[in-house]
């Protein structure tokens, strides 16, 4: 069975209560759940993990290279800052996706600046926790077309 990891960087574990007028009242976990469910209708694993650390985010990265056939990712804040984890993505072998609840261009001019997404194969942005299942359903569909 094919396997996908889900990454979430930092503060996502604070979703549905961290300025949900901006980031919605769905949960992480919530998402997750909807994930995996999805992802068995579509015949492929799914591992979630969420770590505030950068360090953490470039280890499993690096852990899924070879173990996972694709990648979402929502960098979080370190979207803008982190070469590192730039770097990590552009490693791995497989397809990457980047999902952001929000629309980042019509944000704070600092948020436009995405390093991370260089390393992606595509960018879902703005369309809140619908946007994690977009990319599952882009991945899963990638890897039935490949067969």
């Amino acid at each position: 069975m094919e396997s996908v990891l889900v990454l979430n960087g930092p503060n996502l574990n604070l979703l549905g209560s961290r300025e949900p007028e901006l980031y919605g009242e769905c949960t992480l976990q919530q998402i997750e759940d909807d994930l995996r469910q999805l992802g068995a209708d579509l015949g492929v694993e799914v591992q979630c993990l969420q770590a505030n650390g950068e360090g953490e985010l470039i280890d499993a990265v690096q852990g899924a290279i070879g173990r996972c056939h694709a990648l979402i990712i929502n960098p979080g804040g370190y979207s803008h800052t982190s070469v590192a984890l730039r770097d990590a993505l552009a490693a791995f072998e497989g397809t990457v996706i980047e999902v952001h609840l929000t629309n980042v261009a019509a944000r704070e001019p600092f948020r436009r600046r995405n390093i991370t997404a260089t390393a992606a194969d595509g960018v879902i942005s703005g369309l809140g926790p619908a946007g994690y299942s977009l990319a599952m359903i882009a991945v899963g569909k990638a890897e039935t077309s490949d067969d």
